[in-house]
């Protein structure tokens, strides 16, 4: 089945930040994001789409388009921010060997930040830069990759953020709309760990405190009305 232009700009716009951003919190020119969209829309609909065409289905698109739900909102409003500074991060080839390495570091600083994660051929882990050289020690015939000069930003929400969709793409989109690359992202029971580079930790801190205290305000401005 064919696709309607509705269904294409709503496409792009889904897959662009920056117009999401616009759209949801009304700032956006609907003329202008039209011109810039209309060569993907012509190339997908494979002919001359009419810009008032786009701009009427911008216009459809942002009567409805809203990426923060109320529950998404309330988790957010209730979060808090752990900064933690001075972190690495090393990468290793996945082996039953290697499983049973892991255990060591986390035994032996148990009261540290340690985060360990698997994927299919790899494991990574992220822990305070004062044991890193014990650690490239420990794995050296199997390192991938070592980071360092990196903090980690540990969003703690509240218990409902495991079974809400959607929460930690609110502070993904944040970092990635300002151009702060995330190094790494976990996802630890209620917390959501963002590691970002030393050098924009400052600016990814202010960001994501400025989300929360604003949701707070919205809310509260809301409940009050």
């Amino acid at each position: 089945m064919a696709n309607t232009i509705s269904e294409v700009v709503k496409s792009i716009i889904d897959n662009d930040l920056s117009f999401q951003d616009a759209l949801e919190r009304g700032y956006s020119n609907l003329s202008a994001m039209a011109r810039l969209i209309k060569p993907k829309v012509d190339m997908i609909m494979n002919y001359d789409v009419k810009i008032d065409s786009i701009v009427t289905s911008l216009k459809r698109l942002k009567a409805t388009y809203n990426i923060t739900t109320k529950d998404v909102e309330e988790i957010v409003a209730n979060s808090k921010i752990i900064l933690k500074t001075d972190v690495a991060k090393i990468s290793l080839i996945k082996s039953k060997g290697i499983v049973e390495k892991v255990t060591k570091p986390l035994a032996e600083h148990y009261d540290a930040f340690i985060s360990v994660s698997q994927g299919v051929d790899s494991i990574t882990m992220i822990f305070d830069h004062v044991i890193l050289e014990k650690m490239k020690t420990l794995f050296i015939e199997d390192v991938l990759e070592v980071q360092n000069n990196l903090a980690a930003i540990i969003v703690k929400s509240p218990a409902s953020i495991i079974k809400t969709p959607a929460c930690a793409l609110v502070f993904y989109n944040q970092l990635g709309k300002r151009h702060i690359n995330i190094e790494d992202t976990i996802s630890c029971y209620t917390d959501t760990i963002m590691l970002v580079d030393m050098d924009d930790v400052a600016k990814a801190f202010n960001i994501l405190s400025e989300l929360i205290r604003s949701t707070r305000d919205n809310l509260m401005l809301r409940n009050q009305s």
